[in-house]
């Protein structure tokens, strides 16, 4: 995903916070989790610790992973995703 992507659920979720809270929070727990990827990849590669470098790149791809997901239980209609619409 690229930054205004990101930018444009987040923007999204945050117009829409009283209506769907759990998305909201859903959506500040996958960017937590992207955030905490870029700021332990330093650190784990200072310290040499092999496993926490795999778990920060692991968790540089939350967000698109997160989207597609959803998108995919969106398109079998498992789950209502209106904020996707805000990624075009």
């Amino acid at each position: 995903m690229t930054l205004d992507q990101l930018h444009a659920v987040k923007q999204w979720h945050a117009g829409h916070r009283e209506l769907q809270p759990v998305e909201y929070h859903a959506w500040d727990a996958v960017l937590t989790l992207w955030v905490m990827g870029w700021m332990g990849l330093p650190a784990s590669l200072l310290l040499r610790q092999p496993v926490a470098v795999g778990a920060c790149m692991l968790l540089f791809f939350v967000p698109g992973r997160y989207v597609a997901l959803r998108r995919w239980l969106h398109r079998a209609r498992r789950l209502r995703c209106d904020w996707l619409t805000s990624l075009r």
